[in-house]
This record gives structure tokens, sequence and C-alpha cells, in this order.
């Protein structure tokens, strides 16, 4: 057991990380699952998931329009990344099926962003083997090639 002092400095401390920068509840428990005891951390993770201050579905849809925002990246990268950040897959793929139009088109544009950064230096065959290698798909790979 542990005293309601104990929680709340941990719990601050908890809290700090995750204000800093959005956290999965992975990260969090990656981060302090060597520092605090796992009751108390069980018990401060679920504090701040019901405070919504872990909302890991959020968390997909910030970190994936964050993406869509900076980088040219295939669908498949996107949620290998998240996978990575220890992400519910299934949550992962959800937001990928409802949000699948958006996510296609940023697709085609990532693929023709990277085409016409490549094509002085390498030929489309090339390009389009680049592109199959980061996971782009076959049909967003040509219709970028079509614009």
């Amino acid at each position: 057991m542990y005293t309601i002092e104990e929680f709340d400095k941990e719990k601050i401390r908890v809290l700090k990380y995750i204000l800093y920068k959005k956290r999965s509840e992975y990260e969090v428990r990656n981060k302090f699952s060597k520092t605090i005891d796992d009751d108390l951390l069980d018990d401060i993770v679920e504090y701040l998931k019901e405070a919504k201050y872990i909302d890991d579905k959020e968390y997909i849809q910030k970190t994936i329009n964050n993406f869509i925002a900076l980088k040219n990246l295939a669908i498949k990268e996107i949620k290998y990344k998240l996978i990575a950040k220890g992400l519910n897959k299934n949550d992962i793929e959800d937001y990928i099926y409802e949000n699948r139009e958006e996510l296609e088109e940023y697709e085609i544009k990532s693929a023709s962003n990277i085409i016409y950064k490549k094509s002085s230096s390498m030929e489309d065959d090339e390009i389009k083997q680049y592109l199959i290698k980061k996971g782009y798909k076959i049909e967003n790979i040509n219709r970028a090639f079509e614009n």
C-alpha cells in the first residue's frame, strides 16, 4: 500500500511528463515502471485516464494529424510508428479505416512530393520501387505519377 501523499507526489511527476508532451499509456508505464511501485502506477494511470490526461484514441488522432501536417509517409509507415509507441493495433486500424479517404489522399500527396523530390536524381521505375519499399500502395503510387 501507499499513502495519499505518495500518490499525489508521484501523480504530479507523471502529470508533468504528460503535460510536457502528450504521451500514450505505454510510454507512461515504460517511463515510470522502474521508479514507481506497480500498484501505485496502475492507480495513477487509471486516475489520469479517467481525467482524460491519458487518452490513447485521442493520441492516435493527434499523432496522425501531426504526421499529415509535417511528414511524407505511407499509411503503413504511420501504422508502424503508432504500434511502436505501444498503442492498441485495433484502435489504430479503426482510426485508419474511419478516415481512409482522407488518409488515401494524404498518401497520394506524399507520394507526389517524394516523386517530385527524387525525379531529378532517379528514374521513374527506381522511384516506384523506393515508394513500394516505404509501404506505399501501388494504386496510390500510380495515381501520384498521373498527377
